[in-house]
């Protein structure tokens, strides 16, 4: 079991925490919570506890937003044909469905282009524009990807075909020469919040051409698809995004689109869909119809307009899912049996691991599984093509892109970010690679790198957690990056009673802390290593998260342990 560090955030002064406290009533442990999270006043409070949709920027402070309606109004007076273009992934294949439906109850010449991961890849193919051009389209909408599609744009407007390009990633120097390029990450770009999905970007677009042309209130339907893209992409939940997730999931509970409550249906959730249960139920399933078939089964899912077209449907695309999950388990074992086998490659620090038939769509989650269990930077990589071709995978605060960037000689591409890339290289070149990486990550990568950290909010006292402490943190929803869920420290703690231990894996029992009468419920799940010290009741530190637990239609307080420390 890796070892975990514990990390504490700086608590705010005595003063904040009661001037604060006393103008909202609330106890010093959630005052702390929201201080750190830059809460300071009653009306940010108000704010953050009551999102409101007329809070959404407005989308024409937006770049080029002006000219992409003015160019999409045209597109539909002049009757041309547009093609919405977007990524296999969740964000894309949201962010395509969203348009689509919404430009589809009132435009007819629409249709949908989704790359094949395998023959494509990633971003604008030459393929795509090609189909564009033999089949008479005159406007691509390009949704989660274009911001470095620089050579297509210029490929298609020699044909006569316009792009708007809507786009969050980090875009080079030169911006494409497109009609119009939605993207708040450009430097010219004064929108006030730089962090939406690519869905989000989708969703400003048909807002702003809402607001000028038609009822704004009607795109408000699809905040369930945009808030599946805030969850799936791992953008941070904060600012236009949390208003966004938190009536996008208010939807998704209840009154999705027929595609998404089919995929609720198929993933059969124990409760009501958060922002985790997003991320693990329904991200999967849209995901794996790009990893092992064609993404275009998950728009056509996200795009039906019948439950009885998207039941069918979505028990499709669990199938694909499933097939995913045998793909992934599989090699997965295969790739945690070759490092414990191989004494480099589990005293190494970095991981870089490769077989000609491990399947392209998965290897990605492969090698995040990996660092589950041996926390290094891990590369997996597999035969594509004719040459190597894989997805690389960091630990927190190492910069993996900068690592792969010094082997860049050996290889043909790279790309990605700081935390996540995917490479392509000749198979000769292979060992020297992996010599290389480790080479740089060993030089680079610290021992703090090297155990993952759990941040801790604030240390509490279990006659604190009441059922009005847990529905304030109810409240605080939705979490995620930059609104993780808060977790607790509590020192001194033993098990009252009921240690049970379960696959041997999981535990649960009832917890006490000296000097408090308050006993309560707790689960630590991959946390069976620590039985037999819990058994004689000795005392430990624990940190943990406050959930509610529904069971046969009662609810109670739950701890969620993530990681205990032994005195």
């Amino acid at each position: 079991m890796v070892e975990k560090r514990w990390q504490y955030k700086q608590i705010p002064s005595q003063a904040d925490i009661q001037s604060l406290g006393r103008a909202l009533n609330l106890n010093p442990y959630l005052t702390t919570i929201l201080l750190q999270r830059g809460i300071s006043t009653v009306q940010e409070a108000k704010d953050f506890f009551r999102p409101s949709l007329e809070a959404l920027p407005d989308p024409f402070l937006m770049r080029d937003m002006d000219q992409a309606v003015g160019r999409l109004r045209k597109a539909i007076d002049a009757n041309e044909k547009i093609l919405i273009y977007g990524d296999y992934d969740v964000d894309g294949t949201t962010a395509v469905a969203l348009v689509y439906n919404y430009l589809s109850e009132f435009y007819t010449r629409c249709e949908i282009y989704i790359p094949d991961r395998n023959k494509e890849g990633y971003g604008i193919s030459r393929a795509g524009v090609e189909y564009a051009g033999e089949n008479n389209f005159t406007l691509i909408i390009a949704l989660d990807c274009g911001i470095k599609a620089e050579d297509m744009v210029l490929l298609a407007n020699n044909r006569g075909i316009d792009f708007i390009i809507c786009d969050h990633h980090l875009p080079d120097e030169n911006i494409p020469h497109a009609i119009a390029v939605l993207d708040p990450k450009r430097n010219d770009c004064n929108y006030p919040f730089k962090e939406l999905s690519g869905c989000g970007l989708g969703f400003k677009l048909i807002q702003a051409f809402a607001r000028r042309y038609g009822d704004e209130k009607k795109v408000f339907q699809y905040l369930d698809l945009v808030a599946v893209s805030i969850a799936s992409d791992i953008v941070p939940i904060t600012g236009e995004n949390r208003i966004l997730s938190y009536y996008g999931i208010k939807k998704l509970n209840e009154n999705p689109l027929p595609g998404l409550k089919a995929l609720k249906e198929v993933s059969s959730p124990k409760h009501e869909l958060d922002v985790s249960s997003i991320v693990f139920t329904l991200g999967p399933r849209i995901n794996a119809a790009g990893r092992v078939a064609h993404a275009s089964a998950a728009v056509e899912l996200l795009i039906a307009k019948t439950d009885a077209q998207a039941a069918e449907r979505a028990q499709y695309v669990d199938s694909k899912n499933d097939l995913r999950r045998e793909f992934d388990l599989s090699i997965t074992e295969e790739a945690l049996a070759m490092i414990e086998e191989n004494e480099t490659y589990r005293t190494g620090y970095s991981t870089v691991l490769f077989k000609e038939s491990w399947h392209k769509g998965v290897i990605g989650i492969v090698a995040a599984r990996c660092i589950e269990k041996f926390y290094r930077p891990t590369v997996i990589l597999t035969e594509s093509n004719g040459k190597i071709t894989g997805s690389a995978r960091s630990v927190n605060g190492f910069d993996l892109y900068r690592a792969i960037e010094q082997c860049s000689d050996l290889l043909e591409k790279f790309g990605g970010h700081k935390y996540a890339a995917g490479l392509t290289l000749e198979k000769q070149n292979l060992e020297a690679f992996r010599q290389r990486f480790e080479e740089v990550v060993s030089s680079q990568i610290t021992n703090d790198q090297l155990s993952p950290i759990i941040e801790i909010d604030v240390p509490v006292k279990f006659d604190a957690i009441t059922p009005r402490f847990l529905n304030i943190l109810k409240q605080m929803a939705p979490f995620g990056p930059g609104n993780h869920k808060p977790v607790f420290e509590a020192r001194n703690v033993f098990v009252f009673n009921a240690l049970t231990n379960y696959k041997d894996r999981h535990l649960r029992f009832l917890a006490k802390q000296d000097g408090n009468d308050n006993i309560l419920q707790a689960v630590a799940f991959d946390l069976a290593d620590h039985y037999n010290r819990l058994a004689t009741g000795e005392r430990f530190n624990m940190a943990f998260t406050v959930e509610e637990n529904i069971y046969n239609g009662n609810a109670s307080i739950q701890l969620r342990i993530k990681d205990v420390k032994f005195d």
